[in-house]
């Protein structure tokens, strides 16, 4: 009797110093790879197990630890199949089973009634009348295995916590960064000859919209707006980098066909292919009053004559940046600027909006918001109210930009 009772309290010693030993390690924060280690001795080694395997769930299963099992012991398992159905501890050896080798014990792990890990043993002795003594064990194993899984998680839902928090930060910056791309609404162009506003609303906190207002000469400016295709950092640091090549090639020099021909060709380099560009680009002359534009398969902008109340889509001018090695055609198109008129430049995040009554707000739309003698910056601040744009929307999905231009016409020279 008194050795049943040593040997009962050296088994009680054994589980407590084990539960402890793997609490302070927890405490102190030791790797997983630590942590998996000191669990495998204490199986392996103080236990006496031959072979151990553990498959923990997170995002997916995976295998924990495998001790003894052969290598493609896991890839070979269906886990809906194999180890799903099993909620309590269960003596297999005797059923048929699907596993590539022998297993005899499956321990479910449990947390907040889902499970998270199973562990499987193989290679079990036997004494007595066929009975294991691994028996006595398997309750300490699977308290164990959950102190030891809901750890491993705990630390790995932390750090990606740090991840998300660290991802957060570098978008930030790059939202401020793209953000002073940007023109300021201060210093875009409001003079006797012409009135530019804009309007900038990234979906996320970069965007793949662009765009931009540089002063040519004395007597000329040049605007421009862009749309890479897709979304995201890609996007915005192809962006970012067209941006830079832009006002490096967007001068009073060159041409508009020749700034075109020689953008694609950064495009190419830089998106391979993957990705291309959308743009509007357009020169205006005070002295001439000629405007010069091209549309590189960008929605159409729609120009607006209060006087004749004629709308027209600009849509002169070649396929997108980044579409083919080389521009097969480009038309530039050139407009005497003699009455008074409103240009509206846009993406297509304004057009793709859904209303409501599920149909997007449309080019009909902006027609109806602009086809009126008020001041540009009205209409915009008008759209802008209308579809609720930064009211958070849920029915925005993607990057929307507006730059828009208002000519005064001839006799205001006169």
């Amino acid at each position: 009797m008194g050795k049943i009772s040593d040997n009962r309290l050296k088994l009680s010693t054994f589980k407590l110093n084990a539960l402890l030993d793997i609490t302070l390690a927890i405490n102190d924060n030791v790797s997983t790879s630590e942590l998996i280690r000191r669990y495998e001795k204490m199986l392996t080694d103080d236990l006496d197990i031959g072979k151990v395997i553990v498959l923990k769930f997170s995002d997916k299963w995976e295998c924990l630890l495998n001790s003894g099992f052969g290598h493609s012991f896991f890839d070979k398992i269906d886990m809906k199949r194999d180890l799903l159905p099993f909620e309590e501890i269960s003596f297999i050896t005797s059923e048929p089973q699907h596993f590539p080798e022998l297993v005899d014990i499956v321990i479910p792990v449990s947390h907040k009634d889902e499970a998270v890990a199973f562990v499987l043993i193989g290679d079990i002795e036997e004494e007595g009348e066929g009975v294991s003594p691994i028996i006595k064990h398997l309750r300490f194993i699977q308290t164990l295995s959950n102190i030891i899984v809901v750890a491993i998680e705990n630390k790995r839902l932390f750090q990606e916590t740090l991840r998300q928090e660290a991802i957060k930060r570098e978008m930030e910056l790059a939202s401020k960064m793209q953000s002073m791309l940007i023109p300021e609404d201060e210093k875009l162009p409001s003079n006797k000859y012409i009135r530019i506003k804009a309007f900038y609303h990234p979906h996320f906190e970069v965007g793949g919209d662009y765009y931009d207002v540089i002063q040519l000469s004395r007597d000329e400016v040049g605007f421009c707006i862009a749309d890479v295709s897709g979304k995201g950092i890609s996007a915005a640091i192809l962006m970012s980098n067209f941006q830079a090549n832009l006002r490096a090639l967007f001068t009073a020099q060159h041409g508009l066909t020749n700034t075109l021909h020689r953008l694609n060709t950064t495009v190419m380099n830089s998106a391979k292919g993957e990705k291309f560009i959308t743009l509007f680009i357009a020169r205006y002359n005070f002295k001439t009053r000629k405007l010069l534009y091209i549309n590189a398969g960008h929605n159409p902008p729609l120009l607006y004559e209060p006087g004749t109340k004629k709308m027209t889509p600009l849509a002169s001018g070649c396929v997108g940046m980044g579409m083919l090695d080389e521009l097969p055609f480009v038309n530039e198109a050139v407009l005497t600027m003699d009455e008074p008129a409103k240009l509206f430049c846009y993406t297509d995040g304004l057009v793709e909006v859904i209303q409501d009554s599920g149909v997007e707000f449309g080019t009909e739309n902006l027609e109806r918001e602009l086809s009126n003698a008020l001041p540009l910056e009205e209409n915009i601040q008008t759209i802008i109210k209308n579809q609720k744009i930064l009211e958070g929307s849920a029915s925005i999905f993607d990057d929307i930009s507006i730059i828009g231009a208002q000519f005064p016409g001839k006799d205001v020279f006169s």
